[in-house]
């Protein structure tokens, strides 16, 4: 019987972290697998994913920037993923592809059980209306945040999140010009990609407060600028995207194999090597 295949696409993805915490699940529950990182752009993902299938693909990971392209190349799709819009995690199911999200019960997972974030109440400012951010919004929204702001630099897309979230009592789009007068918030998320060439969106000091918890969800060198920024304006807690990418991954594993893998002994090896990377999955 051969060894069942799995795969992380994305574009650039040599940097993944996948292929590592998949194999570490892997030899931690006896689950003989291959998981690979596929380069793919866009406008070849979904041949790329098409030959996958064919050559024995079980499951994939997506990253960025083809959660969305994801979302519509699924024949069927879970509950969470059609509130997101977004696809991070493919099932293969027969001759069809099965789409679901974990990054925003990964997110949550870690902020609340790892980190001790209660998120509860919380006033909250979500930068970026992408696939990034698409993903982990309806758990913010489930883990009870008071107040779900959205700003994107195309305020269209805001926009349109805010309206596919479906609760305009409690989220609101904005544009980026409004930030001055938003006043504080208790929680911050940089759902952008800036951080990938260095620079970070233009946010003033008047957004941070007492309590306020900065949430990049990259990771390595990418989540540095957001983080800098975090800490020169004084917040209380400055979080990166790592640890929401070890609890999704274990999300995902659990969807293709029915086992939950232990997720803070990879954590804690990633933390201790210190790898610098691009971007998050």
């Amino acid at each position: 019987m051969s060894t069942a295949r799995y795969a992380v696409f994305g574009h650039p993805v040599a940097h993944s972290l996948s292929p590592r915490i998949h194999q570490a699940f892997g030899r931690q529950t006896g689950i003989d697998l291959v998981y690979e990182a596929i380069d793919a752009p866009p406008a070849t993902f979904a041949d790329a994913l098409a030959a996958f299938a064919a050559a024995g693909g079980a499951g994939a990971n997506i990253t960025l920037p083809l959660k969305t392209l994801a979302y519509d190349l699924a024949s069927t799709r879970s509950e969470r993923a059609t509130r997101a819009g977004a696809v991070n995690t493919l099932v293969r199911r027969g001759e069809t592809w099965h789409g679901d999200t974990t990054d925003g019960v990964g997110l949550v997972r870690d902020l609340t059980d790892r980190r001790s974030l209660d998120l509860r109440g919380r006033r909250t400012l979500l930068i970026g209306a992408g696939g990034a951010a698409r993903s982990v919004a309806p758990a913010l929204l489930d883990a009870g945040v008071s107040e779900l702001y959205v700003v994107n630099r195309t305020p269209a897309r805001a926009d349109a999140l805010a309206d596919a979230l479906g609760e305009p009592g409690v989220v609101h789009p904005r544009y980026f010009e409004q930030l001055g007068e938003m006043g504080e918030f208790e929680l911050i998320i940089n759902a952008t990609s800036a951080g990938r060439d260095g620079s970070v969106p233009a946010l003033p000091r008047s957004l941070v407060g007492m309590r306020t918890d900065a949430v990049d969800l990259s990771y390595g060198e990418a989540a540095v600028p957001f983080l800098a920024w975090a800490r020169a304006h004084g917040c209380q807690g400055v979080i990166d995207g790592l640890g929401m990418l070890v609890e999704q991954a274990a999300e995902s594993f659990e969807l293709w194999h029915g086992v939950r893998p232990e997720t803070d002994a990879v954590f804690d090896a990633l933390q201790a090597r210190n790898i610098s990377l691009t971007t998050a999955d």
